[in-house]
């Protein structure tokens, strides 16, 4: 078990080690991001402030958390995705600023306490909302192009991890149309009352949470199972197991957003429908565990991670 462990920390430290000058400053600026939401759950716990509202500074932990997160997935994900080095810097890099636009302006209007979204009160919160609004537009670009990229330039990976890869980007692409849909509704109706637009917008709150992060579940499950002993075939149907199991899942949940039903106050058939879809990716990622920290001694495996991780297109 301990070889296993080292053997895939070592495969992790070459997404460092090999890559760009681009891809460690998005790794860095994730990093940053994400320890700025946990500061912000911690004063958030100690001061003991409101966990809902517009102003609350649960919004700045959850955007410091989602997008630190987010970020250092794309840019580790696209390691399997073949792009030429000019496109690779351009698109990580945008995605990093914007990732990092969006999670600092909106920790600058909580701690000013004021909404960030939808606020049109002042000539500088319209800037700020403005701005937050341009810069989630640029990141379903982004992500719209990655996604392309996935599908046109797929490398030397194997076809489970080129199915874990496009369905990733597939899934963050729907998380981000959700999130402009909801700028599209609360714009609206923030001339007449901002408070009345967060709470409307927010309703797919719930969707586009779980539909960001398919990004790493799923590659990172197809990149687990590349430290098994098990042929391309078996790897296959855990990684379509694992996508079924998220699919299900995000789609019940979307459905429910829309249909305005809290996950957790659910009917029955769609709570053991997102049961059955978290089922079916926790076999997934147990099987994928077990195969890789148990596989047998000396058996070889084929890893999908390149020899190096900026490839040519050919």
């Amino acid at each position: 078990m301990s070889t296993a462990i080292r053997t895939t920390g070592r495969s992790l430290r070459r997404s460092w080690d090999e890559g760009i000058r681009v891809e460690r400053a998005a790794f860095v600026v994730g990093a940053v991001l994400f320890a700025s939401g946990l500061v912000h759950l911690v004063v958030l716990v100690v001061s003991g402030g409101p966990w809902t509202g517009p102003t609350s500074l649960r919004k700045a932990a959850t955007f410091g958390l989602s997008f630190g997160l987010t970020l250092a997935s794309v840019v580790w994900v696209t390691h399997f995705v073949a792009l030429r080095p000019r496109p690779r810097q351009v698109l990580l890099g945008g995605f990093t600023l914007a990732c990092a636009l969006e999670t600092t302006l909106v920790s600058m209007q909580s701690w000013r306490g004021v909404p960030s979204h939808f606020n049109f009160t002042t000539p500088f919160d319209a800037t700020v909302a403005f701005t937050l609004a341009f810069g989630g537009l640029a990141i379903v670009v982004l992500v719209l192009a990655f996604t392309l990229a996935a599908f046109r330039h797929v490398g030397r990976s194997t076809p489970s991890m080129r199915l874990a890869v496009r369905f990733g980007f597939v899934v963050l692409a729907v998380a981000m149309a959700l999130g402009a849909a909801m700028i599209a509704v609360g714009v609206p109706l923030s001339r007449a009352d901002p408070r009345a637009a967060f709470e409307t917008a927010g309703f797919l709150k719930p969707a586009h949470a779980v539909t960001m992060h398919a990004i790493l579940v799923i590659p990172g499950l197809a990149w687990l199972l590349t430290f098994t002993a098990w042929p391309e075939s078996v790897r296959m149907r855990v990684v379509r197991l694992g996508a079924f199991g998220y699919l299900l899942l995000s789609a019940v949940v979307v459905a429910e957003s829309i249909a305005r039903v809290s996950p957790l106050a659910a009917p029955i058939v769609p709570t053991l429908l997102s049961l059955a879809g978290l089922a079916a990716l926790v076999t997934a990622g147990g099987l994928a565990g077990y195969g890789a920290l148990y596989r047998r001694t000396g058996d070889s495996r084929r890893r999908d991670f390149p020899t190096s991780v900026h490839e040519s297109v050919t």
